[in-house]
């Protein structure tokens, strides 16, 4: 349990390099390993609540089995008081035996409360180093994603200025430069055409004018 936690950890602290030169993606790979630690620390945290059971366990065993030597010893005494010896002795007999009983279960109490001291240490020294960790995916998450960033405006700045962007860009200049002349030239032709078309126009209203005017000198007897 704790092993494959400490290797977590040291693939994360010094394999980082490796997984980006295999072209893994290190947040990718980084969040699998928080959720292995996640997994991990869960584990662990279901060994320790089933040693501090335990411990509470043999506890209540040995303190039931204190009380009965206390229970026989003071039955002892009052057989004693009573002038029952037969009784007496079978009592301390008995309390003989839960004696034995709370030494065994006393060894095994104070042994698993031990264990369970140590695990629980165990426990929050995975977990500082899970938080530890953490602080440092999101760094190392942050920085990938700048690197990320900044490698994708590189490549985007490094294909602007390019000699097949500048002549793509000449090209599409003269085609404007063409349409723009193509334009003008049809507007003086137009223009041409217009002047022509007015010339012919204003010489017949002259010539109307003029056939007009001649009628009206006659029509006065002035011709």
């Amino acid at each position: 349990m704790f092993k494959f936690f400490k290797r977590v950890k040291t693939v994360v602290d010094s394999e980082l390099n490796a997984l980006l030169d295999k072209a893994e993606d290190p947040v990718k790979m980084l969040e699998q390993f928080m959720r292995d630690m996640e997994s991990d620390i869960r584990d662990a945290e279901s060994a320790v609540a089933k040693q501090i059971a335990n411990e509470k366990m043999l506890q209540k065993k040995y303190e039931d089995a204190q009380k009965m030597v206390d229970k026989r010893d003071e039955q002892a005494l009052k057989a004693v008081e009573a002038g029952n010896d037969d009784l007496a002795r079978r009592a301390l007999e008995d309390k003989k035996l839960h004696s034995q009983t709370a030494e065994t279960l006393k060894e095994s109490y104070e042994r698993a409360k031990l264990d369970s001291a140590a695990v629980r240490k165990k426990l929050d020294e995975m977990k500082a180093e899970y938080y530890q960790m953490k602080l440092k995916k999101d760094s190392l998450k942050a920085r990938a994603e700048s690197a990320k960033a900044r490698t994708k405006m590189n490549r985007t700045l490094s294909g602007i200025g390019t000699d097949d962007s500048k002549r793509g860009f000449e090209r599409m200049e003269e085609k404007v430069l063409q349409f723009e002349a193509e334009a003008e030239t049809s507007e003086d032709i137009r223009s041409s055409n217009r002047s022509l078309d007015d010339e012919f126009e204003t010489l017949d209203k002259t010539s109307a004018v003029d056939d007009e005017l001649a009628a009206l000198k006659r029509k006065l007897g002035k011709e």
